[in-house]
C-alpha cells in the first residue's frame, strides 16, 4: 500500500522526487507520513482539504480489507 500511497502523491505534485512515505506502526494502528516540498503540501491537501480526503478514504478502505487501522499524514519535508 505504501507504494500506491507514493504513487498518488507524486501524481499530484510539482516535485515527484521530492515526496517520500514513511510506514509507522502507532499505538492506533499504522500511519503512512507522506513529505513533500514546502510549496507542494497545498495541492496535496486541495481545496478545503479534498485530496487529501480523498486519499486518507482510499486508504482507510484497504485498510479496513486488511484488518488495519490505517491513517495518512500530509508534512512538509524540512530544508
Amino acid at each position: 500500500m505504501r507504494d500506491v500511497v507514493a504513487y498518488l502523491a507524486r501524481s499530484l505534485v510539482d516535485e515527484p522526487d521530492r515526496v517520500t512515505v514513511a510506514e509507522l506502526e502507532g499505538v492506533r494502528g499504522l500511519v503512512y507520513e507522506v513529505r513533500a516540498a514546502p510549496t507542494d503540501v497545498g495541492k496535496l491537501i486541495g481545496r478545503g482539504g479534498r485530496t487529501v480526503r480523498a486519499l486518507r478514504r482510499v486508504v482507510r478502505a484497504v485498510g479496513q480489507r486488511e484488518g488495519r487501522r490505517v491513517e495518512l499524514e500530509v508534512l512538509a519535508e524540512d530544508e
